[in-house]
């Protein structure tokens, strides 16, 4: 009978699911999210490949997050004017978040970079090289200068409300290559990017199969990257043989109440975690790349990082998000000579990445993201207590105009779009909202993001909402 056999929670709890524990993480924590769905919803939750609404440019998105809000007119978006009203008072008033005062130029040089002569500071000269494979967005705008809610609306859609990351709806609406390893892997080193940590790479009401894996990439050790890989107390074999009990269990528990979206997406973990065994530790060992590869990269945290997005890339994982580290590191509200050092870190590995990319034939088919919350202010931002050490040399947040760059992935390279006003404050010719630019991503992969839905709470959901136009003039 099937009540003399344990309960799903007994024997989720008692068997030993090695990775297991790290792959339902993330689900336990979001208990409340996961919500049972229709039936006709549980054939979303496969992984396994799926056609897109038209042919895609791009294959695979990798998004480099520099959480805290890089100022575009110190990397992307030069403005000469500052220039002549250095200490001086703007012909133009700015409402910012927090009281700033004067004009204050940018403390670094910029220079003209490939074929199209694109301006770019010196703080990404490696990067620059590029320029020709780049498409630079210098027009986009979010609704508010504030970080956790700036980074849930770049990274899921919405600023206040909890919703599906943009890596979820990809996953969801095509899969991925791979069945060995998860499709959406979401990499930070040192802890949790930000205050709302899981909600940027979660798959909130979709099903939790296509929920980003967070990884700490402070560790190089393959047992300490991915917690759990080993089971040291269960053979390979009495896994496979848990697993096809429990899939036993499930199927009598379906045939006895209505299908669970949670209990399913359990279910495809388990199965993740016991074939990710094989495979993970060859995914993420970077120690058998060959010597001019480490050279390239660099021994630094986001050296790895990028390796290790190209070789997820090369096996076939469908989104791969890099975040800058813990907290918001590019928040400089004190001294935006900081941005140098932020940009040192990742300069090196975006040129090699980029480069080891294009000479394996993967950029093209690879859509590269830079980009933060948010902009800066082209003002100073005045002493205050509890803000900043009253240095005088720093710039507060901006959420009317900031840039960002694609590469790759069916992009037009050496292509500028979009411009903000004479100082860099606000974006005014041809604006980009975050779901303008969801909308566009989607597009690069074969998705209409208006037929991208999912049936929740009584309405057919999308990533861009009732919002959100694709930007063609970014696309090859």
């Amino acid at each position: 009978m099937y009540s003399s056999v344990p309960s799903r929670r007994q024997f989720l709890q008692q068997t030993g699911a090695g990775f297991g524990a790290l792959a339902l993480s993330a689900i336990m924590a979001e208990q409340g999210l996961a919500s049972p769905v229709h039936k006709a919803s549980l054939s979303h939750s496969s992984l396994a490949a799926k056609q897109p609404h038209f042919k895609p440019k791009a294959k695979h998105v990798v998004q480099l997050f520099m959480n805290g809000g890089p100022s575009q007119v110190d990397t992307f978006d030069r403005k000469p004017l500052l220039d002549k009203f250095d200490g001086k008072s703007l012909p133009t008033h700015y409402k910012t978040e927090r009281k700033t005062g004067v004009g204050y130029k940018s403390p670094f040089r910029f220079k003209k970079y490939g074929e199209s002569g694109i301006e770019i500071s010196e703080i990404f000269e490696k990067t620059a090289e590029h320029i020709d494979q780049m498409c630079i967005i210098r027009s986009m705008h979010c609704a508010v200068p504030n970080h956790p809610p700036s980074q849930l609306e770049f990274n899921c859609g919405d600023p206040i409300q909890s919703r599906p990351s943009m890596g979820s709806w990809i996953l969801y609406g095509l899969g991925t290559e791979n069945q060995n390893l998860p499709g959406f892997i979401s990499m930070c080193p040192e802890g949790l990017p930000g205050r709302h940590g899981p909600r940027y790479w979660g798959s909130s009401f979709l099903p939790g199969s296509n929920q980003g894996q967070y990884l700490d990439t402070q560790f190089t050790k393959i047992e300490k990257l991915i917690e759990n890989i080993r089971n040291t107390k269960v053979s390979f074999a009495q896994q496979r043989q848990q697993l096809d009990l429990l899939h036993k269990l499930h199927e009598e528990h379906v045939n006895r109440v209505q299908d669970d979206g949670a209990l399913e997406a359990r279910i495809q973990s388990f199965d993740l975690a016991y074939r990710m065994q094989t495979e993970a530790a060859d995914a993420f060992d970077t120690s058998k790349e060959p010597k001019h590869i480490h050279q390239l990269y660099g021994d630094s945290v986001h050296g790895r990082q990028l390796l290790i997005a190209r070789r997820l890339v090369e096996r076939g994982v469908r989104f791969v998000q890099a975040w800058t580290g813990k907290g918001i590191p590019w928040d400089h509200h004190d001294d935006i000579m900081l941005h140098k050092r932020d940009a040192a870190l990742w300069d090196k590995p975006i040129a090699a990445f980029l480069s080891d990319l294009k000479q394996r034939g993967l950029l093209e088919d690879t859509l590269v993201i830079w980009g933060g919350e948010f902009g800066r202010t082209p003002t100073v931002e005045l002493p205050a207590p509890g803000t900043n050490k009253g240095l005088g040399r720093g710039r507060d947040h901006n959420n009317h105009g900031f840039s960002i760059w694609l590469a790759g992935g069916g992009v037009k390279g050496g292509h500028v779009h979009g411009a903000t006003d004479e100082f860099g404050f606000k974006a005014i010719e041809d604006r980009v909202s975050i779901n303008d630019l969801h909308a566009t991503i989607l597009h690069l992969l074969g998705l209409d993001h208006t037929r991208l839905t999912f049936h929740y709470s009584g309405l057919d959901m999308r990533l861009t909402g009732v919002k959100g136009n694709v930007v063609h003039d970014v696309i090859a």
